[in-house]
């Protein structure tokens, strides 16, 4: 009886031994397995933070490697996306657009809000930085309805923050800066019931946004406030949101006009500008520091920062252009209506007449409008093709009181009156037609233009050439320079969409005069507007 025990008993042991040896090798594979899932994650994760700054060409390799050796689909999805983020560091945001939207079509085949949140918010980022606002909200709604199903409650509250974030961006591109604020306020507090390193970026964001939007409400105080909660957040020296900090820190400056401390500022927004990629960055930037330069008379630097302003602007609406042609609209409804009655029928039938009435009117007083601004610029500004006629009008006494832009023609002075011939008419011919040559050029935008300085480049002297302007242009020479520049300029704002956009003293700067005041003054004594007027009626017009 004591044998069968002690067997019973060595049985048991080598059955529970075995049964221990089980359950460590379903931990193993367990482990083993969750090993191989994070081993995944951690290429993906050094690719994007490390790899791409080595050789971008090379991450783009192992991310491709990478898709072609997911497992599942979810790792199909981190993998699209990781290429997608490599492409915007290559500043390839068409081909970051495209692997975007089929990271987004995937993960939409699969239940993970964690995952379908980060897709969201990089594509709202992307849509938002090619000026596509309201395709960057559409994905914005979507994870936000999305971002609060996710399991994990830190990365839940993550990433509705960014959202949150990304939301006020919205908001402020359309001037509601008490929504913007709201949804900051909401991104903040997200952020603040997480506690992990690397946050403060995104913190630091929303304190600059807010600083932006105080810096437009004119609360100069608030906003500097907030633009240093943000810079004591951010430990990257180089990072695009530091120099979006120090740009408004020295806007502010520049408002108050303590230029010892804007030019600081600025300095250090222009270092992080200069070797970023960020386009929107540059054009702020660049922008500020074209203001200080006027603002310490400095007309030389001032006119080389609006040619950096204009650079990033034009590749700005470029860019914008280019994906504004290729994406489809976001809201076009794929819903068809169903039949309705005859009431509803009538009452539509009855809407559509009444609004293409108002349209009808509308067009006729727009056109109306139209036909007299046209006409009083063409009563002030001489036609480009056909000058002479223009300025043979006996009667045009228009100009005489007109404070133009001061040149070096002293010379001009002694020969403004219409006297005898003094020269042969050959001469004066020839000259007349070399006039006509330069009328079709841009010299006349030169700073350096002067009297003297023509008849050099026409090989007369300044005599004969003031005479030729004062009986064939009907103008002294100030007069028929400024008339040029000022009808140039006309042109190029009613042919050239970004110049509308310009600020007047890059206008001014472009046709040569040496400051906006000058150039305004001119515009308006040619034109009988102001060119911001103007540039508001055009462009009222051609909407």
């Amino acid at each position: 009886m004591m044998n069968y025990y002690k067997i019973k008993i060595i049985i048991y042991f080598f059955m529970s031994k075995s049964l221990l040896k089980l359950v460590f090798l379903l931990i193993t594979a367990v482990s083993i397995s969750a090993q191989k899932i994070s081993r995944f994650d951690q290429i993906c994760e050094r690719t994007s933070a490390f790899d791409s700054h080595k050789d971008l060409s090379k991450a783009l390799k192992t991310a491709d490697s990478l898709y072609k050796s997911a497992q599942n689909p979810l790792d199909e999805v981190k993998s699209l996306l990781l290429t997608a983020q490599l492409y915007h560091k290559a500043g390839d945001l068409k081909k970051s657009l495209c692997f975007g939207e089929n990271a987004n079509s995937l993960v939409n085949q699969i239940d993970n809000p964690e995952w379908a949140a980060h897709v969201d918010i990089f594509l709202a980022r992307q849509y938002r930085q090619v000026s596509l606002y309201k395709r960057s909200k559409k994905y914005i709604l979507i994870g936000l309805d999305t971002a609060p199903r996710i399991a994990d409650i830190p990365k839940k509250h993550e990433l509705v923050g960014i959202l949150n974030q990304e939301m006020a961006y919205y908001e402020i591109e359309t001037g509601n800066y008490s929504q913007a604020v709201l949804y900051i306020e909401r991104s903040l507090q997200s952020f603040e019931k997480i506690n992990i390193k690397g946050e403060d970026k995104t913190r630091a964001a929303s304190y600059q946004l807010l600083g932006d939007i105080y810096f437009k409400l004119v609360d100069y105080t608030v906003s500097e406030n907030y633009y240093r909660k943000a810079e004591e957040l951010l430990k990257e020296k180089s990072s695009c949101t530091l120099g979006l900090v120090y740009n408004g820190l020295g806007g502010i400056r520049l408002k108050q006009k303590n230029w010892k401390d804007a030019d600081l500022y600025l300095n250090k927004a222009e270092s992080i500008a200069d070797t970023s990629r960020s386009l929107r960055l540059k054009k702020a930037v660049y922008s500020n520091i074209n203001d200080y330069y006027e603002g310490t008379g400095d007309n030389y630097k001032a006119s080389l920062y609006a040619g950096k302003y204009m650079k990033a602007y034009d590749g700005l609406s470029a860019r914008t252009r280019e994906f504004a042609g290729t994406v489809e609209n976001p809201f076009k409804s794929n819903e068809t209506s169903g039949p309705l009655n005859i009431a509803k029928n009538a009452v539509i039938i009855i809407l559509c007449a009444a609004l293409i009435g108002l349209i009808i009117s509308f067009r006729l007083k727009q056109k109306k409008q139209h036909s007299k601004f046209k006409n009083i610029i063409r009563t002030r500004v001489y036609v480009k093709d056909s000058p002479q006629k223009f300025f043979n009008k006996p009667d045009d006494h228009e100009f005489s009181n007109i404070s133009v832009e001061e040149m070096d023609d002293t010379n001009d002075e002694s020969t403004r009156k219409r006297n005898e011939p003094i020269m042969t008419s050959e001469t004066e011919t020839k000259l007349l037609e070399l006039l006509e040559e330069f009328e079709k050029g841009i010299l006349y935008n030169s700073k350096n233009m002067s009297l003297p300085f023509l008849a050099g480049e026409l090989n007369t002297n300044t005599k004969y050439l003031s005479y030729v302007i004062n009986q064939h242009k009907n103008a002294d020479f100030k007069t028929y320079i400024n008339r040029l520049r000022i009808t140039y300029i006309v042109d190029k704002l009613i042919n050239d969409e970004k110049y509308r956009q310009y600020k007047i003293s890059i206008l001014a700067d472009e046709c040569g005069f040496s400051s906006h005041s000058k150039f305004a003054s001119v515009f308006k004594a040619v034109t009988d507007f102001s060119p911001s007027a103007y540039i508001k009626h055009i462009s009222s017009d051609n909407q």
